[in-house]
């Protein structure tokens, strides 16, 4: 069960977004992170804005969402490269991924495929939300990503664009050309508006700076990628609209090569070659295989009186395909490996009010609701072995969120959510699975049960817009949040579900900071500490070979900080900080790079000079992080390889050559940096071990009518 308690959490809102925009334009950037559209010198929440042209202008360099949230989001782990946003942590703990507040992630048995599910071609802005937060429910220890969807923008005509590009290795050009299309088209027929985005991406071979083709452990190398989004609205009047969308996105590795192991311990890189079918990369195409999501909405900004009400529905269907791993093998049964499916099923309902009243001078807003989610997931083979059972959550919530803004000048956040969950898991079995001949697990019979969960989980937060040159702020918030039940249940050791330490964490977050502007720049400080009782690590059982889940409590601290500089009005200059560190209290260790990053340092410079032409230059700094000793053998294990720096610099530039037409081009790793990814230096295990991207140059063009 969980155990209601308190928990500290205050946000700073990071806004990186304004290279073109002067920072009094802050007033007008909106976010969501209440669930509803406020100004954000009212949300005493720890938010990072991506804005449109952020993502359009990091599309030049690389196409990876994860790529652009590494860059822009303070907090948020290095990129790691790959499909996979494994060890990507947000503050040190999962964040959850959503788009237009439907849940990516798959908390149940959390891949870390979450974050690439949409092209960014279909994104307005995104939205993060930094610390633990209970706001959408189960998932979000670290936080939420929330990727904002385009709108229909054109009024009684039709607009468009189309946008053509290759991408291709500078340092080795052989089989690295790859292609890229992108279309959206946008308009409205009374009270009828639509909008329709497409793309279609097919990779070349990716090679790091010494020309060799990557490792394709997660890799891009040869992946085929598409996405088709679509968003109808009908306006009744003014006042009532009913919107449906619906996303599919697929991006897959459809490759003819096969990995040379490294070793990680000995500084081996993991690379790729072309060998013959054989002894090609095995299995089906990994990376997800056409997940899917449907909404649909009703809003009523007056259903009575100062109130607004939103009714959703949504489905998700999702199918992540991974890596064929020798890890799964089973001698005893003919398997010499094996290849995981998790598939996910989200049927939602949700209702939400939102009411406003001025009680004499102190304006309030009440925004309160019933959310309610049946998610079921498992984890197969796809030779039919089941390696983690299904498992079928219900989940019903009530919350209630409160604004009070006093004098104009403070604001005063308080919230409360209580959610039931239970949790089904019929009788199974855990698989045999063997390392080598002696080393093998051992299969057990567990029976099945129904686990009850409930949460109440509580935020309080408060802001004070003392002056432009100081905004402090204080808050305290908690998230609940369901372990990777996924994962203990596959690594049981007891032979009954109520025996497995299946217990949901409350986490509980403490956070103070301030903005300040001062003329030209302005400048965002805030500190953090997030605690939990029941923390998930694994721990390497040497008689087996398999990594078991340890419960054990956990602390979490970090400080980040933003530097945003008008230079002139040409010319802008955008800087962050962030560090993190935990331990896990229980034993007094640190704990590994699954959930804690070295720190990061970005600088992103925006120079336009004229209209038509505009440059940037990026910037990230990965710094060290060397926090464990070598075992006997002299080797590290799991997640705690020694993390030494680096510095990757990319340019981007657009040039508008007539008025529909612009030409722009991006260089990834401009200096051909040699380098491991931080989490590539990190993780022991095998086939990770994989270098980071060398010079990589993109070329295209776009049309606008």
């Amino acid at each position: 069960m969980f155990k209601p308690s308190l928990t500290l959490i205050a946000l700073v809102v990071s806004a990186p977004s304004l290279a073109n925009d002067a920072p009094n334009d802050m007033e007008r950037i909106i976010v969501s992170g209440s669930r509803v559209i406020e100004s954000i010198d009212e949300v005493p929440a720890s938010i990072t804005v991506i804005s449109r042209k952020q993502i359009e202008d990091h599309l030049k360099v690389n196409p990876e969402l994860q790529s652009l949230l590494a860059q822009m989001v303070p907090g948020l782990a290095p990129d790691t490269g790959s499909s996979s946003n494994t060890g990507q942590s947000l503050r040190g703990r999962a964040p959850l991924v959503m788009i237009d507040g439907v849940p990516q992630s798959t908390p149940l048995r959390n891949g870390s495929l979450g974050v690439k599910t949409i092209d960014p071609s279909a994104l307005a802005r995104i939205e993060v939300i930094k610390g633990a937060t209970s706001v959408y429910g189960n998932g979000a220890s670290g936080g939420i990503i929330n990727y904002i969807t385009k709108q229909a923008t054109a009024q009684d005509t039709h607009e468009g664009q189309v946008s053509l590009s290759s991408r291709f290795s500078a340092v080795k050009l052989e089989e690295s050309a790859g292609a890229r299309i992108s279309a959206a088209i946008n308009g409205k027929v009374e009270n009828f508006d639509y909008l329709v985005t497409a793309s279609y991406e097919e990779n070349g071979v990716q090679r790091d700076a010494e020309g060799d083709i990557l490792g394709l452990q997660y890799g891009l190398s040869d992946a085929e990628t598409q996405n088709y989004f679509t968003k109808l609205g009908y306006d009744f009047d003014q006042e009532k609209r009913l919107q449906f969308s619906y996303n599919y996105f697929s991006s897959q590795q459809k490759t003819d090569l096969a990995d040379v192991p490294g070793d990680i311990n000995e500084g081996v890189k993991t690379y790729a070659i072309h060998v013959p079918e054989a002894l090609q990369k095995r299995g089906k195409p990994q990376g997800p295989d056409g997940n899917e999501n449907i909404t649909l909405k009703y809003t009523d900004s007056n259903i009575f009186a100062n109130s607004e009400m939103t009714l959703d529905v949504y489905t998700q269907d999702i199918e992540n395909v991974f890596f064929f791993s020798p890890n799964l093998a089973n001698p005893d049964e003919g398997y010499d490996g094996g290849q995981s499916i998790i598939r996910s099923e989200k049927r939602g309902a949700r209702a939400m009010f939102n009411t406003a009243v001025d009680f004499d001078g102190v304006e309030a807003t009440f925004i309160y609701g019933i959310d309610a989610l049946k998610d079921t997931t498992s984890q197969p083979l796809v030779d039919g072995r089941v390696w983690v059972p299904e498992m079928e959550m219900d989940s019903l919530a009530g919350f209630l969120q409160t604004k009070w803004v006093i004098s104009d000048d403070v604001i005063i956040k308080a919230g409360v959510r209580r959610e039931s969950i239970d949790l089904s898991v019929d009788d199974y079995e855990t698989l045999k699975l063997c390392r080598s001949e002696t080393q093998c697990s051992v299969p057990l019979q567990v029976t099945g049960d129904t686990i009850d969960y409930d949460a109440t989980t509580y935020n309080i937060a408060i802001k004070y817009n003392w002056s432009d040159s100081f905004s402090p702020f204080f808050n305290y918030s908690q998230g609940s949040d369901i372990a990777d039940i996924g994962r203990l249940l596959r690594a049981a050791t007891v032979d009954d579900i109520g025996l497995i330490q299946t217990e949901a964490s409350i986490i509980d977050n403490y956070e103070v900071g301030f903005t300040s502007l001062f003329d030209q720049v302005r400048l965002e400080v805030a500190a953090y500490r997030s605690t939990s009782e029941l923390g998930t690590t694994n721990s390497f059982n040497e008689v087996t070979g398999v990594y078991e889940p340890v419960r054990a409590p956990q602390e979490i601290w970090g400080y980040e900080g933003l530097v945003d500089y008008r230079i002139s009005e040409t010319l802008n200059v955008v800087a962050t900080y962030s560090y993190v560190e935990g331990k896990n209290t229980e034993a007094d260790v640190y704990l590994g790079s699954r959930q804690i990053s070295p720190p990061k340092a970005t600088a992103n410079v925006n120079w336009k000079p004229s209209d038509t032409l505009s440059l940037i230059v990026s910037y990230l700094y990965v710094g060290d992080r060397k926090r464990f000793s070598p075992n006997a053998d002299g080797d590290y294990v799991g997640d705690q390889g020694p993390i030494s720096s680096y510095n990757i610099v990319n340019l981007s530039g657009q040039y508008q050559f007539a008025e529909n037409w612009n030409a722009f081009m991006g260089v990834e790793n401009l200096f051909n940096s040699d380098y491991y990814p931080a989490r590539a230096q990190s993780y022991t295990y095998g086939g990770y071990n994989i270098k980071g991207l060398g010079t990589t140059a993109t070329l295209g063009v776009t049309y606008s009518f």
